[in-house]
């Protein structure tokens, strides 16, 4: 404590990344706009500052000034640097709290209203024990750490007597985080100041013991490698001149003997002779020799002429396999099928056909991956998959060059080690998540090669620098979203395209292949638990309404287990599933259940939107109210989706007079489209028939029919345009219990790809411009201000083959 008598009021110093102690001198380079102008308002020698850390740049007072401990010092020794920054001198005088803070704008620097903050040694032999620690844990760290202050112990025995200052020196002095030695600041308790010290000193001494541990056994590690380095050299010295075999001569012969053996196409078997004499001069202690020994065994473990599949197998049989295992996919299983027919009519003539290079694109869950497995296996080939999401080098595809430390070749040739053949069906998983390029390569690039007939017959890996022969490989490549495949590799698939399943198909998928795997699954059979087709696909329709079918499948896994449960309680008898037991088990229905007709309303339009997990439904909503003649567009829409919407409102306000709208009141009136779901990302022209209908409808205040869903992109002109995933959308419309579809005219061809029961019950109605879809969903006005019932559609659209 010093006799500094204690002024009221002192200008507020912010430290940014260290803190003065008392009795303690630091020199400082003052930068900040606010504390520059404290030095310019105090040039005096021994001006009288209160010192915080504040370790963040702000204008006015620190954060939590009030109620903080900082030191009174004194500024001596200024002088300026270049950029504008001021060097000073702080000398630490005594401890004082900040009562209140507040910054004065004339000066440009706060000021602090302070009191005495007085230190407390509320016991003396504990204070004394702590300082022994602290002298121990220093005097530890000065012998294990080159960077800690030699002279600290020294310094700190001549203030044993002052368990303050002592305190205060060694937190200076100890290579303390400046957060840490505000901690130490802001203790008046002296006692606890001393161990939390001691508690940081400990911790610091315990690691660089660690360290220097690990240094000692890292060099002695060292040192024996060179020893036994230099022995083998002094040994193989030795046996050369007493006419010895060579170290390792039984291992290249072994090497060379494999090679004989293995049939290796020509080219190979000559780099791997070359190679296997390289190793014949090297010594085994040298890193090199491993290097070239992985290398050969990868040379030797690959399938270069090893093929797999029975020759025998008929079409009937394969198509048999394939109905076993998967219900629906045909367009999938006859580009198989004509596959094994151009290898079954070629005969002996030459090697394989090339393989196609399928791509299964849909949302989850809806069998792209399982149907790869059960081609191979209805094909007696090898299957492996590689999943691709995510791969961002690529060197995972062609492999690290051999002179990167612990390189190994790519996917594609790790892959064909594995299933040891050399045409398997090899299945690329996620293949449109892949990283479009980056630091390591472009990943896709380099798919470029893999996936082309043309030349994969010599593939390049990286590591291995040997052209290797991926022509016979059958490639199944999946993705959710066609269009983040690159353009260039997508033009080198065959494109399958797997839409969602409608609950008829799940039902029938759950008969035939979910529940007899489940129920074995789950210990149980159909005698505890019995489903009925009404129940199926209430679970289907209510619970699990996606596109794919993991979610049902885990559905009627929750139900199982259950049963199962109860089973093993000792409960006997059948379960019959019903509503009330659904109910009971899975809670209350996810979705609400199919209405047939949904009441007409002003502005609301029921659309269809297409998604990496399939096809869904989207209301767009449009409301009118006084204004001028604003349109304001919300539901986190992308550039294109705002531009339709632009272009819906060009077209209704110039066919305002046939909707019966007046100009003064299209001038007068704000217009807001919104699309619920504002947290999900939209983008896309296809829903500018629904965005046109909402507008019109809003405008001409006509109701709009809800039963129907809508879906199609519309010029200036009012022309409807034609739009993708025409499936998707169908399919979505249908599992949500609507039986009628607008599409453009453009579109009809796509209503073959839809199943039959989905043709049969849907009625599609096909419009070529804007005035069709008006004329057709927008009902008249009756006297009374009602919605008139009117037919939906003057012609039903014809079945289409």
């Amino acid at each position: 404590m010093t006799d500094l008598t204690l002024p009221a009021d002192l200008p507020l110093l912010a430290l940014r990344s260290t803190i003065v102690f008392p009795g303690g001198r630091i020199a400082v380079q003052v930068a900040s706009a606010e504390n520059l102008a404290l030095l310019a308002a105090h040039p005096e020698e021994g001006a009288t500052v209160l010192c915080i850390l504040d370790p963040e740049e702000r204008d006015g007072v620190p954060l939590r000034a009030e109620g903080r401990v900082g030191v009174i010092a004194q500024l001596t020794d200024r002088g300026r640097r270049e950029g504008g920054l001021v060097q000073v001198t702080l000398v630490g005088r005594t401890r004082a709290r900040a009562v209140s803070a507040a910054r004065d704008s004339v000066a440009g620097y706060a000021f602090a209203r302070v009191e005495a903050a007085d230190e407390d040694v509320r016991d003396a032999a504990s204070a004394k024990l702590l300082m022994h620690r602290v002298m121990l844990a220093a005097e530890s760290r000065v012998e294990l750490d080159t960077t800690f202050p030699a002279e600290l112990p020294a310094l700190l025995k001549r203030e044993i007597a002052k368990p303050a200052r002592f305190a205060d020196l060694a937190a200076a002095r100890g290579a303390l985080r400046p957060a840490e030695k505000d901690e130490v600041v802001q203790r008046l308790d002296v006692v606890a100041r001393l161990e939390f010290i001691a508690e940081r000193f400990e911790r610091e001494a315990a690691k660089a013991k660690v360290h220097e541990e690990l240094r000692h056994e890292t060099e002695r590690r060292i040192d024996k490698h060179h020893r036994e380095f230099f022995l083998r050299q002094q040994l193989q010295a030795i046996k050369s001149e007493l006419g010895e075999a060579e170290h390792g001569e039984g291992e290249t012969v072994e090497l060379l003997r494999r090679v004989e053996e293995g049939a290796l196409p020509e080219h190979v078997a000559s780099e791997a002779r070359r190679e296997i004499e390289r190793l014949r001069a090297l010594s085994p202690a040298s890193s090199e020799h491993q290097v070239l020994r992985n290398y050969l065994e990868w040379v030797l473990a690959l399938p270069w002429k090893k093929a797999s599949g029975d020759d025998r197998i008929t079409l009937e049989k394969v198509e048999a396999a394939l109905d076993g295992r998967h219900y629906g996919l045909h367009e999938a299983k006859e580009r198989i099928l004509e596959y094994l027919a151009v290898r079954q009519l070629r005969g002996d003539r030459g090697s394989d056909p090339h393989g196609p290079i399928l791509c299964f694109v849909g949302p989850p869950g809806t069998g792209k991956t399982s149907l790869g497995e059960a081609i191979a296996a209805s094909i007696g080939r090898g299957f492996y998959r590689i999943s691709v999401g995510g791969v961002r080098d690529e060197a995972e595809i062609r492999g690290h060059r051999r002179t990167y430390v612990g390189s190994l070749p790519g996917l594609l040739l790790q892959a064909m080690r594995r299933v040891q053949t050399n045409n398997p069906v090899l299945m690329i998983d996620e293949i449109d998540k892949m990283s479009s390029g980056g630091n390591g390569g472009d990943p896709t690039a380099a798919m470029l090669e893999v996936l082309d007939p043309g030349q994969n017959h010599a593939f390049t890996d990286h590591y291995l620098n040997l052209p290797f022969d991926l022509s016979s490989v059958l490639f199944i490549c999946t993705a959710n979203n066609l269009f983040d495949i690159p353009p260039a590799l997508r033009d080198r698939l065959e494109v399958i395209r797997i839409a969602g399943y409608t609950v008829e198909e799940k039902v029938e998928i759950a008969w035939r292949y979910l529940m007899p795997r489940l129920l074995d699954e789950h210990g149980i059979t159909d005698l505890d638990l019995q489903f009925t087709d009404e129940s199926l696909a209430l679970i289907a329709n209510r619970y699990a309404r996606e596109a794919g079918l993991r979610s049902f499948e885990r559905q009627l896994a929750a139900l199982m287990r259950k049963r199962a449960k109860r089973k093993a309680e000792g409960e006997t008898g059948a379960w019959i599933v019903d509503q009330a037991r659904i109910e009971d088990v899975l809670g209350p229905p996810r979705w609400a259940p199919e209405e047939a007709e949904q009441e007409p309303e002003i502005g609301t339009v029921t659309g269809l939107a297409w998604t990496s997990n399939g096809g869904e439904l989207m209301t767009i909503e449009a409301l009118l109210m006084p204004g001028k003649g604003k349109l304001t567009v919300t539901g986190q829409l992308g550039d294109v989706m705002r531009e339709s919407v632009d272009a819906a409102s060009s077209y209704v306000r110039s066919r305002a007079k046939a909707l019966r709208v007046a100009d003064p009141e299209m001038k007068e009136s704000d217009l807001h489209v919104h699309f619920p779901a504002g947290s999900v990302p939209k983008d896309g022209p296809s829903a500018g028939v629904a965005v046109t209908l909402a507008i019109a409808s809003v405008m001409s205040r006509r109701p709009v029919r809800r039963d129907v869903a809508v879906t199609g992109e519309v010029t200036l002109r009012g022309k409807v345009l034609e739009i993708g995933g025409v499936k998707e959308k169908v399919l979505a419309a249908y599992r949500a219990g609507l039986r009628t579809v607008v599409l453009p005219a453009a579109n009809a061809k796509d209503l073959r790809d839809l199943p039959d029961e989905v043709r049969s019950a849907v009625t599609f109605k096909t419009v070529s411009t804007m005035d069709e879809v008006i004329e057709a969903m927008l009902l008249p006005m009756r006297p009374n201000g009602f919605a008139e019932d009117l037919p939906l559609f003057d012609e039903v659209s014809k079945d289409i083959a």
